[in-house]
């Protein structure tokens, strides 16, 4: 049995700085999708690729895990605890800085770096989040102005309608697939609301979050799960339907929570086998397996063991379709509800009420993680050696190397996260030299002097894939 992956990646951070975008592109931008979406122009995929890549952003985040790669809400750091940076996707939905991506993608960290197509890199603060629904949005200061992606109707969606993928898969950066809609209304047991879009577009680890577009480049979902047996793509895609996405997200904003409808029943899909010991002729609606007392449905009749048949106008399919019709409906709301009843039929009026907040977050409000504390000693937790002769020989380096031995990294460190290890050689501070211990510290105190946060170091590591030096930034000082 294949088995459900989160489409996450444990990859390096990607860095650098582009020209940033201009609002006359911005301008451009919309007036091209404002033509396309009244039918005054025809767009080539190429050009409509160009259009939306401005809307989606890849996303690198950092946490805390513990050495099962477990994540871990702490606010200071052990040996035990090490740093993983991991990649996702997300769109923008408000040029105000307003990001959609998937709660998965950003669960647990404590830096969040979002980084748009043209190259330029912002912080991102998590501002809501929808955890069961497996959604977040995200906040950022724009380094330019934005352009934000539209919202398609998935209602209108069908299989076999032509779609486009665009994220940040394995980590290598944006990257656009094309596919079509394979399946409509999936359940892959990932919420109690699963109405997956289903698609053969590919779709790997990184691309959770990011937008499954339609030929009108309008966001008909939120790509957020693969199947595979494998842990690639095995054409077995899944996107949250975007009038799902679209109603989580406006709630977020506009109440801070999901405010979902409340009826108080549990309720089970009604299978073939149920509808033979039910007496009915086929099988249809859910049945009522447990009322809370004095909940709306309580108060409106419904008894365990009813079979709801239609809510308001609607004809739910299944279990997983009343519960959204449940969701989405306005507290207050009066709703007609058609059940059988011990084989007969029956209509009752139940008044919608609002999740109760306290028990909603309890399972759904975001969880605070605290920046951990690193440890940062003087001598930034390093114990240094001369090169001796006898330390040539015993790594490896050459007779003549200069530069200053690691022997020992303190746990809990920033040197530590950053991966530097005993063998390593220290060649230079920043553009400085050094050749023992006590021109490494000199260097270190004068960089700390000048306030800077960071200092560059110039390694020779002891084991490194591409062999030679490298440079790597430490952590010195809080600031």
């Amino acid at each position: 049995m294949p088995a459900l992956l989160a489409l996450l990646l444990v990859s390096p951070a990607r860095a650098g700085d582009t020209p940033t975008q201009s609002a006359d592109q911005a301008m451009s931008h919309q007036v091209m999708m404002d033509q396309m979406m009244m039918g005054q122009s025809m767009m080539t995929q190429a050009s409509l690729v160009r259009s939306l890549l401005p809307t989606v952003v890849n996303i690198t985040a950092k946490a805390e895990v513990s050495s099962d790669n477990s994540p871990v809400v702490a606010s200071a750091s052990s040996g035990s605890l090490v740093t993983q940076t991991s990649a996702g996707s997300g769109f923008i939905i408000d040029p105000s800085g307003i990001i959609v991506t998937n709660w998965h993608v950003v669960s647990g960290a404590y830096e969040i770096i979002v980084t748009f197509s043209d190259g330029a890199r912002a912080p991102a603060n998590i501002l809501n989040a929808a955890r069961i629904v497996d959604l977040a949005l995200l906040k950022v200061t724009p380094p330019h102005p934005l352009i934000a992606a539209h919202w398609g109707n998935s209602d209108e969606v069908q299989v076999g309608d032509p779609v486009l993928a665009i994220g940040n898969p394995l980590g290598v950066g944006m990257t656009v697939t094309s596919g079509i809609v394979s399946a409509l209304n999936r359940n892959i047991m990932d919420t109690p609301y699963d109405d997956f879009i289903q698609t053969d577009a590919p779709i790997n680890h990184g691309n959770s979050g990011g937008p499954l577009f339609d030929m009108a480049g309008k966001v008909i979902g939120v790509n957020a799960a693969i199947i595979s047996p494998t842990s690639a793509s095995a054409g077995l895609g899944f996107a949250i339907p975007a009038n799902d996405a679209h109603f989580v997200a406006e709630r977020l904003l506009r109440y801070g929570w999901v405010r979902p409808g409340f009826l108080g029943v549990k309720v089970q899909q009604v299978t073939p086998d149920m509808a033979v010991a039910l007496g009915m002729k086929q099988p249809e609606g859910s049945i009522v397996a447990n009322v809370i007392a004095q909940g709306p449905a309580s108060k409106a009749g419904l008894e365990i063991g009813d079979v709801i048949l239609k809510f308001g106008t609607k004809s739910p399919p299944d279990e997983r379709a009343l519960l959204r019709d449940i969701a989405s409906t306005q507290s207050g709301t009066q709703v007609p509800v058609a059940v059988l009843r011990d084989g007969q039929p029956l209509t009752l009026t139940v008044t919608i009420a609002e999740w109760p907040k306290s028990e909603w977050e309890e399972r759904d409000e975001p969880t605070k993680v605290i920046r951990p504390h690193l440890d940062i000693p003087a001598n930034l937790g390093l114990t240094l050696a001369p090169l001796t002769q006898e330390s040539r020989a015993k790594y490896g380096l050459q007779l003549g190397q200069n530069g200053v031995l690691i022997t020992g990294v303190a746990a809990g460190t920033d040197a530590a996260q950053r991966g530097l290890t005993p063998g390593d050689v220290i060649l230079q501070v920043k553009n400085s030299k050094v050749n023992s211990p006590n021109e490494f510290q000199t260097r270190i105190d004068e960089a700390r002097r000048g306030h800077d946060p960071l200092v560059m170091l110039l390694l020779l590591p002891r084991e490194e894939q591409n062999p030679g030096p490298k440079w790597v930034p430490v952590q010195i000082s809080a600031g």
